[in-house]
């Protein structure tokens, strides 16, 4: 999967597996994950192979020593199109032993059968990560947990100093609560005459979250977030959007987009992780030299965490194999060595205490890297797993239609929510 701390696109796949997907091991596979460790399985990552295809058959040299009669197939899928891939694959009876899944990918496999429960068969390892980050495969409405987690991101928040003091703001006072944020972002919006807006985006789903909206009921069988206070962030984003604090063309912004509004200093803050920094520094020195670092704006103390998985085929022929093989990738040693390659961060419990996590160095990658370390060992991950593709699309519009007042905020959420749950109950 990229790795990339925005939200990792996915499919609705239960609207794509069909009935004969479903079960739990009709093929002879089992979930008993006691038995010997044998044979050969397949593991299958998203994306990866391009900048880590050392670090992987490394990894799997070092497995197949441990275990002899093991034999890992590494395959590795492009980004464009994973999910389809991974619905062709579960239909045609075809899935890997072993996959690399985000939640979302996951929540269909598991109401499928294909997604081993591993609170049953590697219940025994649970203690070993975070409890976020093992809750993070879990899905509403079903007991169990369905991948172990893999690695974490979270990012702070960046600002360009340069423009906060040209507003009449404290550069060293970035806004911590979202009154502060709203504040700043119409001041910057006067002084600018409309030029400088704050932010590039709309609310999505983890916004909402971020904010303290309810997301949806305790049951997990129908959306929440147009409570009374789901209708007033949209509010507040909606006076945003009309002083031109909120960019113009947020209602079409992508990640890239917005984050080249952020390098071209057309807008004050963006969120971002430790990967940008070298890309400010090479890209924008002259925003590099005013950048502000700050923590991500929360109501509920809790950031927001994007947690990758790893996830055994319920059918699976090997299942003792592939359970030791994806606990394998997934413990301290393999995370926290992962980790040290690229800008990620461990899911296993004790490793964000390591110095590389808590140790400043001066920095500013090093700073980043230790406050979202800090960050993560209470971060929850707010989009709901159950949250597909096309839920983001009917929220997005809701949200252009109420900020472009062709609706009202209170209305708009709330045919959004009537969408999202007639697709919820699509989803069976």
């Amino acid at each position: 999967m990229p790795l990339s701390r925005r939200t990792f696109a996915a499919a609705a796949l239960c609207t794509l597996l069909p009935l004969s997907a479903c079960g739990s091991g009709d093929d002879g596979g089992t979930s008993d994950a006691s038995g010997k460790v044998e044979g050969d399985i397949t593991f299958q990552t998203w994306n990866l192979r391009a900048n880590f295809k050392p670090y992987f058959e490394d990894l799997i040299a070092e497995f197949e020593k441990k275990h002899p009669g093991t034999r890992v197939k590494w395959i590795d899928q492009p980004a464009e199109g994973y999910a389809d891939k991974i619905s062709a694959d579960a239909a045609g009876g075809t899935l890997p032993d072993v996959v690399n899944v985000s939640p979302d990918l996951v929540a269909p496999l598991a109401k499928a059968g294909l997604a081993l429960d591993l609170d049953k068969a590697a219940g025994k390892y649970r203690k070993e990560y975070l409890e976020g980050a093992w809750a993070g495969h879990q899905v509403p409405g079903m007991t169990g947990t369905y991948a172990f987690p893999w690695y974490l991101n979270t990012g702070p928040l960046f600002y360009n100093k340069s423009l906060f003091e040209k507003a009449g703001l404290d550069p060293e006072q970035p806004p911590r609560t979202y009154d502060e944020l709203f504040d700043d972002a119409l001041q910057l919006a006067r002084k600018s005459d409309g030029e400088v807006a704050t932010l590039a985006n709309v609310p999505t789903i983890e916004d909402f979250g971020r904010y303290g909206v309810p997301l949806m009921n305790d049951e997990g069988t129908g959306f929440a977030f147009n409570d009374p206070k789901g209708v007033e962030l949209l509010t507040k984003y909606k006076e945003l959007y009309d002083a031109k604090a909120l960019d113009p063309q947020a209602l079409t912004a992508t990640p890239e987009s917005s984050g080249k509004k952020f390098l071209t200093q057309a807008v004050a803050m963006n969120p971002g992780s430790a990967l940008d920094l070298g890309n400010f520094k090479k890209q924008a020195p002259g925003l590099y030299e005013n950048i502000g670092i700050t923590d991500q704006i929360t109501s509920t103390g809790h950031a927001n965490m994007y947690v990758m998985g790893v996830m055994v085929n319920a059918q699976s022929r090997r299942t003792p194999a592939a359970v030791e093989f994806a606990h394998f990738v997934t413990d301290a040693a393999h995370q926290m060595s992962f980790a040290r390659q690229v800008a990620i961060f461990p899911s296993t419990a004790g490793s964000l205490d390591d110095p590389y996590f808590t140790k400043e160095d001066g920095t500013d990658e090093t700073r980043v890297r230790v406050a979202a370390a800090k960050s993560l060992k209470t971060a929850v991950n707010y989009t709901p797993v159950l949250f597909s593709e096309q839920m983001k699309t009917e929220l997005r519009n809701a949200v252009a239609r109420a900020l472009q007042g062709k609706e009202s905020p209170e209305a708009a959420l709330d045919n959004a929510v009537e969408a999202c749950d007639r697709l919820l109950r699509q989803q069976g």
